[in-house]
């Protein structure tokens, strides 16, 4: 099978969709540092798409990047979301509106956006796919991939229908290898009986594979001489599926400076994980297979688009409410009350329409979930109250 493409410089892509803020802005300043340091260091990958803040990402890096470096210094990725077309004719339009904001002329990479059982009609039906390769034989695209989050039957039926697909973007870490509602290991499995090169996201599990339960972490600081002494949790992480068969791009949706150092630090040379690194990383999915922990990625997709009517910020209360599950983190009361829902809806305030969890690509049941938080952050204060 083909194992990647020769203008990919390194293993490790740049994820734009955590990029440090400024209010409702990125940070171009800092964005721009990290940029630079991404480059230098002899990467070339970078990845966006337009829901990404909410139509930032793309503008950003036509600031820090498109606009300040040569074509050839860089390869960049985009993809076609579902919200922003209902007719064939919409696509094109839609497709250069990137490339404008984006201030490049034709995309390295251009993937359909988020494939699933419940979008993929829409596609078929506007002749997405189609549309995607009339671009590329036009030098619009050079290569054209889809981002898949859905069970194996479904990519295989997408691939089935569009052979001619030249690579597929899954969810995958060491966590969710063997997770029945994201189901990676059958559908990396898929990727690699179709012969598709395979790009991962969420390596890091949206940082829930960074900061750790205390007993996963102990196992982890007894490493320290390894491969990498005193590596950091998230080397771990990309490395374990960056070395995995097939894997051509594992993608890191960084937001600091920090993290774009340490992520290249160990993916200029990279190394797969030892005997031992792995012994090691099976003892912490034990160590989360004993904890009761909401399997959000903060991929935001909830929240997008208006998907919430009630403003509710759902991948942030489910952060706090795994702190108070997994890490017995008291502060997240604190910062329910006072950061994350000073200015947004609270998990009390949800309707139960259900529009977050169409869109879940972890298939949560979010409602429920969202009730757990009330409970959790919200009954207590009512019930001090009552007895005052």
């Amino acid at each position: 099978m083909q194992t990647g493409f020769p203008e990919v410089k390194k293993k490790l892509g740049f994820g734009a969709m955590r990029l440090p803020m400024i209010g409702e802005k990125v940070d171009i300043s800092a964005f721009s540092k990290m940029v630079d340091l991404f480059l230098a260091e002899g990467f070339n990958y970078f990845d966006t798409a337009h829901p990404y803040l909410n139509g930032e990402s793309e503008l950003a890096l036509h600031e820090a990047l498109t606009s300040r470096y040569p074509r050839d210094a860089y390869l960049l990725a985009n993809k076609l979301t579902a919200p922003y077309f209902d007719q064939e004719s919409d696509i094109r339009p839609f497709f250069e509106k990137q490339l404008q904001w984006c201030g490049v002329s034709y995309f390295d990479f251009y993937l359909m956006h988020a494939q699933n059982l419940g979008n993929y009609d829409k596609f078929q039906r506007c002749h997405a796919y189609e549309t995607a390769f009339a671009l590329k034989k036009e030098g619009k695209i050079r290569h054209v991939g889809l981002s898949f989050h859905d069970k194996a039957e479904v990519l295989e039926r997408i691939l089935g229908d569009h052979p001619d697909i030249e690579f597929v973007q899954i969810q995958m870490n060491y966590i969710d290898m063997e997770s029945a509602a994201v189901d990676a290991r059958r559908v990396y499995e898929t990727c690699l009986r179709f012969h598709k090169p395979v790009i991962v996201m969420e390596p890091v599990k949206g940082g829930s594979l960074v900061k750790l339960p205390p007993k996963a972490q102990q196992l982890l600081d007894t490493l320290q001489q390894g491969v990498f002494p005193k590596a950091s949790n998230a080397s771990y992480a990309i490395r374990s599926v960056a070395g995995h068969e097939g894997i051509y791009m594992v993608l890191s949706g960084m937001s600091t400076l920090s993290q774009v150092a340490d992520n290249t630090s160990f993916m200029k040379d990279f190394k797969p994980l030892t005997d031992e690194e792995k012994r090691t990383l099976g003892g912490v999915v034990e160590v989360f297979s004993q904890l009761d922990a909401v399997p959000c990625t903060a991929c935001r997709y909830c929240i997008e688009e208006n998907h919430c009517p009630k403003k509710i910020p759902i991948p942030d209360i489910f952060s706090l409410l795994n702190s108070i599950r997994v890490f017995n983190n008291r502060n997240a009361n604190f910062y329910y009350e006072n950061v994350v829902t000073a200015n947004a809806g609270k998990a009390s305030d949800c309707i139960f329409c259900g529009a977050c969890e169409h869109v879940c690509p972890q298939h949560l049941t979010i409602r429920k979930f969202l009730k757990e938080a009330a409970e959790t952050f919200e009954e207590p204060k009512k019930q001090n109250e009552g007895s005052q």
